[in-house]
């Protein structure tokens, strides 16, 4: 076992099984490379030290055999989904982490050196490694129903490191390899399919999954023969690279502002790749030595370890949320009533009926507002279809399920009713005490309450045990956290109905006590709430602003403030500071911005954001400025401090809560791990609390 392997000992080694194949129209076999781990589609394929070395051992066996071609293949629905990554916390040394680079180097180019033709048939998932394999390959097929291909190393705070940012920009060109490299990763590890890939150059040809394995081998042969030349497109390595480096450092600057340091070292190797002439094998050796080097400073972060926490969290803490009922107990949804029309409403509704594909009727206090939140469904419905996404048959049973009605009692026969409507414990308990009067005692009161108490709003009805909090994140579409709110009364089964139900809407839930704010608006309010309160000390607005980017927050605090809305902002505010009025305070200058009805902070004058003047002269300001490096160590202790209050008051489970909800339901960086790993890192947690959140080398070197 080589030094390598001993690192990575729970491996789970992807075999390569290697397969003499003859094909009419080939004079010669064709060496069929079948990538397998022995497991079923739930555990992809992946590439740790053992399954390079088996890789190899493979090549050595297709090679020897003096084939027409070499291929390489996957098992059902997986190619391969990249490197192993469970061994990464156990290297210890730049030097291993080099070798680790290397060795995927050397194996994978074996099929871009080779004299012999090689093609790569993905007929299922492949992502960063997996899709590197395709790249070193001379020509490429797909399976149109592939569901994830992408190159997501970015996203975790690593580079495409065996091949991808050399080979990428010039086989497909450099603003395709920008979109794949690091736009997609950077939008919540966004992937592509076999169309996409086809449209970008990726695949030289798709074919159906039926029998995918037999038209790539027919499609070979022709290849071969010299019947199809796959099309190449000609590389502009001029203005168009220089765009698309242009548009690459705006993406990093926008969404990680420069602290993410896998983003930034992959705009370092697309510079490089300019250069890089994949036909001449001393160029590609010294980009591909680039590769290397990167993949060892980055492996031996801190940024790293935090993003594979991070990833962890969001692939398996989330499916297993910590709390949760006995899923046995949820009761089946049939029917789904929400209470409003408005546009979250009217998003939910969407959600709702494409999910659960059951009937969902929405009400408000007149019929003009129902009309308008049914037509928005509607009219989503029929773009999804224009897209292509569902049938005209899918689409207008869809339509068919989704109504409208002025009375209440049309919640009758309904399982689940959500409320939607404005933020006021009076209102809400209204419309829940008007609902019970139809529904059933079992029919599941969710309300989306952002901030108001869940026990309180079900103190006076008959049932308070079936009423749950259920906060989606805006836009519903997009952000997958759901956080669940337990009251006081809230039994298991009507638990157990809402975890289910997030499941079926594939949202993430994290459980969380019934305290104002919960977690996330709890969080970001107290944030907001420091670099508003810099402000009105007398801190100008672009310092305070841009001071905590390091947080990895996915926009600046007053860009965010304007995507809230001000009203929204300083309501959550009185409700925090009613209950906590020690730690959150009102911010004269946002309660000038809510009277005056200004949208924000910001507007733009000569295609540059800047502060507008109106707000400038309304927004009271003393005279004791902050630093731009005082505004971020305030914001960091008010983090630390809240957090630990949050643990101490049994709002959520653990650390890893806390985080997964400012990962899902807001976008922070995974290369803070969210936000703990950030905190343990920098010192802020024990300054501030005398103990670190999370036991050294969980998410950090």
């Amino acid at each position: 076992m080589s030094e390598l392997s001993s690192l990575f000992a729970d491996e789970v080694v992807t075999n390569a099984y290697t397969k003499l194949v003859e094909v009419p129209g080939i004079d010669g076999p064709v060496a069929l490379i079948t990538l397998d781990n022995g497991f079923d589609h739930t555990k992809p394929n992946s590439f740790g030290p053992a399954g390079l070395e088996a890789f190899d051992k493979a090549l050595d066996e297709a090679f020897a055999a003096n084939p027409a071609a070499v291929a390489v293949t996957g098992k059902p629905f997986i190619f391969a989904a990249g490197a192993d990554l469970k061994g990464v916390p156990s290297i210890t040394s730049r030097e291993q982490g080099l070798e680790l680079g290397r060795l995927g180097h050397r194996v994978f180019r074996r099929l871009r050196d080779s004299q012999v033709p090689t093609f790569a048939f993905v007929g299922g998932l492949a992502l960063g490694g997996g899709l590197e394999v395709g790249l070193h390959c001379h020509y490429r097929t797909y399976a149109d129903n592939v569901p994830a291909l992408g190159l997501p190393e970015t996203m975790l705070g690593l580079v495409p490191g065996w091949g991808g940012t050399q080979l990428l920009p010039n086989l497909i060109g450099p603003d395709h390899a920008v979109t794949l490299i690091l736009e997609n990763p950077l939008n919540n590890g966004k992937v592509i399919r076999a169309k996409q890939a086809a449209e970008l150059g990726l695949a030289d040809a798709v074919f159906g999954s039926a029998d995918f394995l037999e038209q790539s081998l027919a499609w070979a042969a022709k290849v071969l023969a010299g019947d199809i030349t796959p099309a190449r497109p000609e590389i502009d390595r001029g203005a168009g690279w220089d765009a698309a480096l242009g548009r690459a450092k705006a993406l990093v600057a926008a969404k990680t502002r420069g602290f993410a340091p896998g983003a930034a070292r992959a705009v370092e190797l697309l510079e490089l790749a300019r250069n890089t002439d994949i036909a001449d094998p001393e160029s590609l050796s010294k980009g591909f030595a680039a590769e290397d080097e990167a993949l060892a400073d980055l492996l031996m972060s801190d940024e790293l370890r935090a993003g594979l926490y991070a990833f962890d969290l969001v692939n398996k803490r989330a499916k297993r949320p910590a709390g949760a009922p006995d899923k046995s107990l949820a009761r089946k949804v049939t029917g789904v009533g929400i209470v409003g029309a408005g546009l979250m409403a009217s998003q939910l509704a969407l959600l709702f009926v494409r999910q659960l594909q059951v009937p969902v009727i929405l009400t408000d206090v007149d019929s003009e507002r129902i009309e308008k939140g049914v037509g928005y469904v509607h009219t989503e419905i029929d773009k999804l279809q224009g897209k292509g996404r569902l049938s005209p048959d899918a689409a207008n049973r869809l339509k068919a399920l989704v109504s409208g009605s002025l009375d209440k009692a049309a919640f009758a026969n309904t399982d689940f009713v959500i409320e939607a409507v404005f933020e006021n414990m009076d209102v809400k308990k209204q419309v829940f005490a008007e609902i019970e009067q139809y529904v059933s005692p079992e029919t599941v009161l969710a309300t989306n309450t952002s901030s108001l108490s869940i026990t309180k709003m079900a103190a006076d009805l008959k049932h308070p045990e079936r009423v749950v909090g259920f906060h989606f994140f805006n836009p519903v579409a997009v952000l997958p956290l759901l956080e669940i709110i337990r009251g006081a009364q809230t039994d298991d089964a009507t638990l157990a109905t809402a975890f289910a139900t997030a499941k079926a809407l594939k949202k993430s839930a994290v459980l969380c006590g019934d305290l104002p704010g919960f977690v996330f608006n709890r969080l970001v309010t107290r944030t907001l709430g420091e670099v508003m309160t810099a402000v009105d000390e007398g801190t100008p607005f672009e310092v305070a602003d841009n001071a905590v980017g390091e947080l990895g927050m996915p926009m600046s605090p007053f860009t965010l403030l304007a995507l809230v809305g001000p009203a929204v902002a300083l309501h959550t505010g009185e409700t925090l500071q009613a209950a906590y009025p020690d730690r959150f305070v009102s911010s004269p200058g946002l309660e000038a911005l809510v009277e005056a009805r200004k949208p924000g902070v910001w507007t733009y004058a000569d295609g540059k954001q800047v502060v507008d003047p109106e707000v400038a002269a309304l927004w009271p300001q003393g005279d004791k400025p902050s630093t731009a490096e005082e505004v971020l160590e305030r914001t960091r202790r008010a983090f630390a401090e809240e957090i630990r209050i949050m643990l101490d008051e049994g709002v959520v489970a653990a650390p890893e809560d806390i985080d997964l909800c400012l990962i899902l339901g807001g976008g922070f960086g995974f290369w803070n791990g969210g936000i703990t790993p950030y905190l343990d890192r920098t010192g802020t947690s024990e300054a501030v609390n005398g103990t670190r959140f999370l036991a050294p080398g969980v998410a950090g070197v």
